[in-house]
C-alpha cells in the first residue's frame, strides 16, 4: 500500500465532519423562511430539523457497527453520496412531506459518515503527538461547524433563500467525496463478525422513540400521551435490546470495547457534555434574534468569535495535554466552560451583544473545544481498530442522545419560566434563558466532578504501576484475538520462547518464574535489554520495565477476555534525554515495534494447536 499524506487525508475527513454538523446547524436561522416557502405548519416546521437529528441519532451505532464490517472508507463514501444527494432533494423539494422526507435521508447518510470518519482518522494516526494535532482539527471543525452554520445559514438565506443553504450543502458533499476518495488509502482491513439484524433493529426503534419522545415533549409536554408511549416504547426495546446481545456471538456494542472501563467513561461524560452544547447553540442565537433584535445575518457574524475561540482552544489542545496531561486538561476545560456558562446566565432584556454574548461565547469556546477533544479521545482509548467504527458510533450517540436529552429538558424549564414570568415579554424570555444557561453551568461542572472521579490515575493503587504520562514518546494500540485467553497468555508470558514467533526478538532469557521483582535479558533491533517485572496479574495483566541505552521504558499488558475472543492492549512510554532528542522518530520505531508484535501474537495464537 502507498503511503498516504495525512495531511489532504486529515482534512477531508475533517471536512466531511464538519458537512455532518453543518447539516443541522445551517437551517436553523432560515426555519421561517423554510416554514412559508415549503408550506409548513408550525409543528411541521421543527421536523425540519427534528426529522434529521432522529435519523442521525438513532442510526449512529448501525453506521458504526456497519462501518467495521464493511469497512470504514466504502462506507464513508457511501454516507457522502446518500448525504449529498439527499440535501440536494431537500433544496429542490415542492412540498413539506419531500422536505421532511429528504431531511430524514440526509440523517441516515450523517449516520453512516460521522463514525466510519472518525475510524478512519483512528487508523491513520496512531496514539501520540500526530493523533493529538489530527484530534484537535477535528475538535475544531465538530465545534465550529455549529456556529459557522448559523453564519452560513444567516447569509445564504438573506442572499438567495432558503433553498441556497441545501443547495449548498449538496455541492460541499460532493467535493468532499471527491476528495476522500482521493486522499484516503484504499486497502483498510474488515472487522470479522457477523452484523446483528435484530439487535440493530431494537437499538435502532429504541433510539427512535427516546429522540423522538424528547423532541415532542418540547412542544406537547412531558405528560402528553404520545410522549409518554414513545418513552415506554423505548424502555421496552432497551431491554430487548440487551437480552439479545447478551446471546449473540457478535453483538452490536461487543463488552470488549467498554470492559476496561475507560471508553465507558469517556462515553457517559460525552452524554452529560454533549447535552449542553446542543443547548448552547439552540438558546444563544434565540437571544441575539429574539430579545436582542439581530437580523439572521447579524446573528451569524455574532458566531465568529465563538468559532474563532473553537479553533483556537483545539489548536492548543495537544500542547495543554503534553504540559498538564489528559486529566488535568478535561477538567480545566470544563470548569472553562461553566465558567463562561455561568457569564452568560447574566444576559438580559435590556444588553448588547458586546456585553453580554462576546465575552461569555470566547470562554465558552476555548473550553468547549479542548473538553471536546479530550473526551473524545478517552471515548476511543485503547479501542481495537477493528472495533473503531462501533466505537465511534457509540461516542456520537452519547453525545447526539445526551444532546436531544439536554435541550428537550433545558427548553422545558426555560419556557416554564418565561410562562410562569409576570415581567413584560422580553424579560420573560430573558428569564426563561438565563435559566436554562445557569442550569447548563451547573451539569458542565456536575461533570467536571464526575471526571475527575471516574479518570482518577492509576497511580491511587499502590501496587499498580502505569506508564509515565509525561513521557515524551507514548504508544498505545491494541488488537482482538480470536483465541483463549489461556493460549494467548501463555504466548505471551512464555519470554523463552518469544524467539519462535515474533520475528523482531533475537534472543530472550529468563531465570526463573514471571512473577514482580524478576528479570529477563532480551534481544531486539540490536538492543540488549534487561528488563524487570514490576507487576502481573495472571490472565489479566503484565507489567514491565527499565533502562536500555539511556531511554527508561515502561510496559503495560493488559487482556480482556470475552468468550472465545481475547483483547490485547498495549501501552508502553519512553523517557530520557535520547528520547527528548528525537522523539517524534523514535515514537515512530515504538508504534511500529508494538504493532509488529501484535500481528505477530495474533497470528501464532489464532493458528490451530498442534
Amino acid at each position: 500500500m502507498r503511503k498516504t499524506a495525512t495531511g489532504p487525508a486529515l482534512a477531508a475527513l475533517a471536512a466531511a465532519q464538519f458537512l455532518v454538523v453543518l447539516g443541522n446547524s445551517i437551517v436553523n436561522v432560515a426555519l421561517p423562511q423554510i416554514r412559508d416557502g415549503a408550506g409548513l405548519s408550525d409543528g411541521g416546521t421543527t421536523w425540519v430539523v427534528n426529522a434529521y437529528g432522529l435519523a442521525f441519532g438513532a442510526l449512529l451505532l448501525a453506521g458504526g457497527r456497519a462501518a467495521d464490517l464493511l469497512g470504514h472508507r466504502r462506507l464513508l463514501l457511501g454516507g457522502l453520496a446518500v448525504f449529498g444527494a439527499a440535501s440536494a432533494v431537500s433544496g429542490l423539494a415542492s412540498s413539506a412531506g419531500v422536505l421532511i422526507t429528504a431531511r430524514a435521508v440526509q440523517g441516515v447518510g450523517a449516520a453512516a459518515i460521522a463514525p466510519a470518519a472518525l475510524a478512519v482518522v483512528m487508523g491513520l494516526f496512531p496514539p501520540g503527538p500526530g493523533r493529538a494535532r489530527a484530534l484537535g482539527v477535528w475538535g475544531a471543525v465538530s465545534g465550529a461547524g455549529g456556529a459557522a452554520g448559523v453564519l452560513l445559514g444567516g447569509l445564504l438565506a438573506q442572499a438567495w433563500g432558503w433553498r441556497a443553504l441545501f443547495l449548498a450543502v449538496t455541492a460541499g458533499a460532493f467535493a468532499v467525496l471527491l476528495a476522500v476518495a482521493l486522499g484516503t488509502p484504499r486497502a483498510q482491513p474488515r472487522g470479522g463478525g457477523r452484523f446483528d439484524p435484530l439487535g440493530t433493529l431494537a437499538i435502532t426503534l429504541s433510539l427512535t422513540g427516546l429522540v423522538w419522545g424528547l423532541s415532542t415533549a418540547r412542544a406537547q409536554g412531558w405528560t402528553d400521551g404520545r410522549v409518554l408511549g414513545a418513552f415506554a416504547l423505548a424502555a421496552v426495546l432497551g431491554a430487548v435490546f440487551v437480552l439479545v446481545e447478551r446471546r449473540h456471538p457478535d453483538p452490536l456494542v461487543p463488552p470488549r470495547l467498554v470492559r476496561g472501563g475507560r471508553v465507558a467513561a469517556g462515553n457517559l461524560l460525552m452524554a452529560l457534555f454533549g447535552s449542553v452544547w446542543l443547548a448552547l447553540f439552540f438558546f444563544l442565537p434565540l437571544y441575539q434574534q429574539e430579545v436582542l433584535g439581530e437580523s439572521p445575518l447579524l446573528t451569524g457574524l455574532g458566531q465568529l468569535p465563538l468559532a474563532g475561540a473553537i479553533m483556537a482552544g483545539s489548536a492548543l489542545s495537544a500542547r495543554l495535554t503534553a504540559r498538564l496531561g489528559p486529566r488535568r486538561t478535561l477538567l480545566s476545560a470544563l470548569l472553562v466552560q461553566a465558567a463562561g456558562t455561568l457569564w452568560l446566565a447574566r444576559i438580559s432584556a435590556g444588553g448588547s451583544y458586546l456585553a453580554d454574548v462576546l465575552g461569555p461565547s470566547v470562554l465558552i469556546g476555548l473550553g468547549l473545544s479542548v473538553a471536546f477533544i479530550q473526551l473524545t479521545d478517552l471515548s476511543m482509548d485503547g479501542v481495537a481498530r477493528e472495533d473503531s467504527g462501533t466505537a465511534g458510533g457509540l461516542v456520537n450517540t452519547t453525545r447526539q442522545v445526551g444532546g436531544a436529552i439536554g435541550l428537550a429538558v433545558l427548553a422545558t424549564l426555560a419556557g416554564s419560566v418565561t410562562a410562569g414570568s409576570t415581567s413584560p415579554h422580553l424579560q420573560a424570555l430573558t428569564d426563561g434563558y438565563r435559566a436554562a444557561f445557569t442550569a447548563s453551568a451547573a451539569v458542565l461542572l456536575a461533570t467536571a466532578v464526575l471526571a475527575a472521579c471516574l479518570t482518577r490515575p492509576t497511580e491511587r493503587n499502590p501496587e499498580m504501576r502505569t506508564i509515565d504520562e509525561t513521557a515524551p514518546v507514548i504508544v498505545r494500540l491494541s488488537t482482538t484475538i480470536d483465541a483463549p485467553i489461556e493460549r494467548v497468555w501463555a504466548l505471551h508470558t512464555g519470554i523463552d520462547a518469544w524467539p519462535s514467533w515474533n520475528d523482531a526478538i533475537d534472543t530472550a532469557t529468563l531465570t526463573g518464574p514471571v512473577e514482580p521483582g524478576s528479570s529477563f535479558r532480551w534481544t531486539t533491533h540490536g538492543l540488549d535489554i534487561t528488563s524487570t517485572v514490576f507487576e502481573v496479574v495472571p490472565g489479566e495483566r503484565i507489567v514491565w520495565g527499565g533502562p536500555a541505552g539511556g531511554i527508561d521504558g515502561v510496559h503495560v499488558w493488559t487482556f480482556t477476555a470475552d468468550g472465545g475472543r481475547v483483547t490485547v492492549r498495549t501501552e508502553e512510554s519512553w523517557a530520557g534525554a535520547p528520547v527528548e532528542a528525537a522523539a517524534e522518530q523514535l515514537r515512530q520505531a515504538l508504534h511500529a515495534s508494538l504493532q509488529s508484535w501484535l500481528a505477530a501474537l495474533k497470528t501464532r495464537a489464532e493458528q490451530p494447536a498442534r
